[in-house]
């Protein structure tokens, strides 16, 4: 098992990491009945493609012996109705140090390949964009 969650009333969740026990919880959205005090079930979809992106591109950073500590990403999320759902998801990835165009070439390709973003319907349009 990967993780338990529990409704906890009021369209909230606990969520719980099984092996680590870490917790996050989740709220519905303002726009969908909900009170929007907690990252939404669909903001943590869109928030997982920049975390996968940041964390595989790590792996390959420190595998090419170079830093990308610092590095953020800037996610918005757009959704659609009937049925609803995530229609977009902008990714801005944002770099603190100069890297070679090899390097960045490499982690550009390494961030597109990350398993949520091909984990995401292909419906969902991703703009992923580099600020080096």
């Amino acid at each position: 098992m990967t993780s338990k969650v529990t409704y906890l009333g009021g369209l909230r969740t606990k969520n719980t990491h099984i092996k680590s026990g870490e917790t996050y919880i989740t709220d519905a959205p303002l726009d969908n009945n909900g009170k929007g005090e907690a990252f939404s079930p669909t903001d943590t979809v869109a928030t997982g493609l920049a975390n996968c992106m940041l964390t595989v591109m790590g792996i390959k950073a420190r595998d090419l012996n170079i830093d990308i500590s610092g590095a953020t990403a800037e996610v918005t999320k757009t959704m659609v109705s009937n049925p609803r759902r995530i229609s977009r998801i902008d990714v801005v990835l944002s770099f603190p140090n100069t890297l070679d165009d090899k390097f960045k070439s490499t982690l550009e390709k390494t961030a597109v390949t990350c398993p949520v973003y091909y984990s995401l319907h292909p419906d969902i349009k991703k703009n992923i964009t580099f600020n080096w």
